[in-house]
């Protein structure tokens, strides 16, 4: 038997040996104190559980920044009857993570996708003035939310909803577009994590059992944040280079919203590795 059958039955057993591990109720992990006066931090999670799979940045920079870091829970799912419980999921992840939650609704706005901005524009209007509000109070320094092509409606939906939003305000910010269901061909930050991070990151997808349950999205991360290792290497590093000697990275598109449009942040694409500051991207 040649040497990667080992290996890769060892990738088999953990995951195996991860379904046996209890789902959520562990004990908060330490927050670092944040100060009056710390910039905000806002994800627009179009459901509860992406705070936490695509939370890499946004855990760096409250644990490295001391900034506030708010989960802005644009749904609560489109099953009723679990909008309540995945609200309360929903707030023990958090509360492990040590990110601040806003609600957008008592149950979460509802129909968050394309096809009601196209054919609901009073309902929807009413959706962007409620993310406007957020953002106007909140007045953040980066905002986190899906790029337009990430395949599920409600992901794409958030996309609209934000930057529609975005167009009403005179705010001016750095935005974070993220990716899980469908691949951002245009990333250009590459972001590592420790294995503590991606450690805390799987524990606090946990904590939504009932999604886990059915897809256990907390298992497949590490394996994810190792492809994005992977694909960043050459889309973001450039294509035939050296891929850095990572386990674990997210993949962003940064740029700025800025006087009503996107502008550039980067002067080019850039790698951040676990040792550098993430708040020299945020100037």
């Amino acid at each position: 038997m040649h040497p990667y059958r080992q290996f890769v039955e060892d990738y088999e057993r953990l995951y195996r040996h991860g379904k046996n591990i209890r789902l959520g109720g562990f004990s908060k992990t330490p927050k670092p104190q944040i100060l009056p006066e710390a910039p905000s931090v806002l994800i627009f999670s179009p459901h509860p559980d992406d705070e936490c799979i695509i939370g890499a940045l946004p855990l760096r920079l409250l644990r490295q920044d001391k900034m506030r870091v708010i989960n802005v829970a644009v749904t609560q799912g489109s099953k009723k009857e679990r909008q309540s419980g995945r609200l309360e999921e929903l707030k023990r992840a958090c509360d492990f993570m040590g990110f601040d939650l806003l609600q957008t609704a008592p149950t979460g706005l509802e129909r968050v996708n394309a096809k009601t901005r196209e054919q609901e524009p009073a309902f929807w209007k009413q959706s962007v003035d409620s993310i406007a509000g957020i953002l106007n109070r909140t007045q953040p320094k980066i905002i986190f939310f899906p790029h337009e092509h990430d395949w599920n409606s409600s992901h794409i939906g958030t996309y609209f909803l934000v930057t529609d939003a975005l167009k009403t305000l005179s705010l001016n910010c750095y935005t974070a577009e993220t990716e899980y269901w469908g691949q951002n061909n245009r990333p250009n930050l590459m972001v590592q994590s420790t294995a503590e991070d991606v450690a805390d990151m799987v524990a606090g997808t946990s904590f939504h059992v009932g999604e886990v349950t059915r897809n256990p999205f907390h298992l497949f991360l590490p394996a994810w944040m190792q492809e994005n290792v992977r694909r960043g290497s050459e889309l973001v590093g450039g294509q035939g280079e050296a891929a850095p000697d990572w386990t674990f990275a997210t993949l962003y598109r940064l740029r700025q919203w800025k006087d009503g449009a996107f502008a550039e942040a980067l002067e080019k694409p850039r790698l951040l590795p676990a040792s550098e500051n993430p708040a020299q991207l945020f100037p």
